[in-house]
């Protein structure tokens, strides 16, 4: 019998989104599913609404909001499955998205968790920002992604069509397994939104599963549905997160000299938004460095720690992706990546 699959939609005030992407999902091909929408304490109609037009999707419905990271974890602890997949409520999927992924993970059990392409809903050419087709990370812990480098999001070519090992997997549509999800002590509550799918990649790498991307797999992803590009509290999250996500997941001598170069990265880019008259997103990096002190001195035994250390971590650029994008010029990851291979 085919592996069971919970297709986990984690929701917030967006009805219009499960009634424009909910009938995709329930159109997948795959036998041996479950559809489940997560509640994130919605204040429109989007229990209703379901419980009206779709009655075949299993609802959990929390108490409050507990953004991404908390949302997953409280409820897939109700969730039986031997896979799990998180999937943005605002992402188009194709009949067979499920098949190729499931196919690729039965094959090598060490693969913890997986990503499909992820193309612009609007630009169905084009590599979506969040993931596109498989997450890596620089040296200093700046995430980018085959076929996006910061903004640029680049024509889909098929130029990654290959099924490879990265980084990360995007939050947006990750296969995980759902026995390790638990054993990794699920995503990072203390996170709330952003980076948590990084953060948890990268434990799972350090316990010595892969990550990989598998483009035959295609979903079609909105993007921005919760907090739109450029929201304070999206670049506060952005910028506290991966700090506190440098400080769990590397060794106590590489945290020592990166997390001061990343804040003084970090401050560089604050200023610079201040000069161009981005005042909010100045405000927000400097409360994001406040919040990873606090974080430090008061919160870490709030966090998700690695379970081990001992796994090779696949998807590494070890020079600056800055440098070769903002300074060299870059613009894709062929000419970032590959050549430096």
């Amino acid at each position: 019998m085919a592996p069971k699959v919970a297709i986990a939609i984690l929701n917030w005030n967006g009805r219009n989104y499960l009634q424009q992407f909910l009938p995709f999902v329930l159109a997948s091909t795959y036998s041996n599913k479950e559809v489940i929408v997560i509640d994130n304490a919605s204040t429109d109609d989007s229990v209703v609404f379901l419980q009206q037009y779709f009655p075949q999707v299993r609802i959990i419905q929390l108490p409050s909001n507990k953004g991404y990271a908390g949302g997953y974890n409280v409820a897939l602890k109700q969730v039986q499955s031997d896979y799990y997949v998180l999937l943005n409520s605002d992402v188009e999927v194709e009949p067979g998205w499920i098949e190729p992924i499931i196919e690729l993970m039965e094959k090598d059990k060490t693969i913890g968790a997986c990503q499909p392409k992820l193309l612009m809903y609007k630009q169905r050419d084009t590599f979506e920002y969040a993931g596109a087709a498989g997450g890596w990370i620089d040296y200093l812990g700046y995430p980018f992604a085959r076929g996006r480098i910061f903004d640029v999001c680049e024509k889909d070519e098929h130029q990654y069509d290959s099924a490879e090992p990265v980084f990360w997997a995007s939050g947006a549509a990750m296969f995980v397994r759902a026995k390790l999800f638990h054993e990794l002590h699920g995503l990072d509550n203390y996170f709330f939104a952003h980076q948590e799918e990084i953060d948890f990649c990268w434990r799972l790498q350090l316990a010595g599963y892969s990550v990989y991307a598998c483009p035959q797999s295609v979903v079609y992803h909105v993007g921005g549905g919760t907090l739109p590009k450029g929201n304070e509290r999206k670049v506060f999250l952005n910028f506290r997160n991966n700090l506190i996500m440098l400080a769990k997941n590397t060794s106590f001598g590489e945290a020592l000299w990166k997390i001061p170069f990343r804040i003084l990265l970090d401050a560089l880019s604050a200023w610079k938004s201040l000069f161009s008259g981005q005042f909010i997103y100045f405000t927000a990096v400097i409360e994001a460095h406040l919040a990873f002190v606090k974080w430090i001195l008061f919160k870490r035994k709030e966090s998700v720690f690695p379970v081990s250390r001992n796994g090779k971590l696949q998807g590494c650029f070890s020079k600056s992706i800055i440098w070769n994008h903002f300074v060299q010029g870059k613009k894709t990851f062929e000419e970032i990546v590959r050549n430096k291979r």
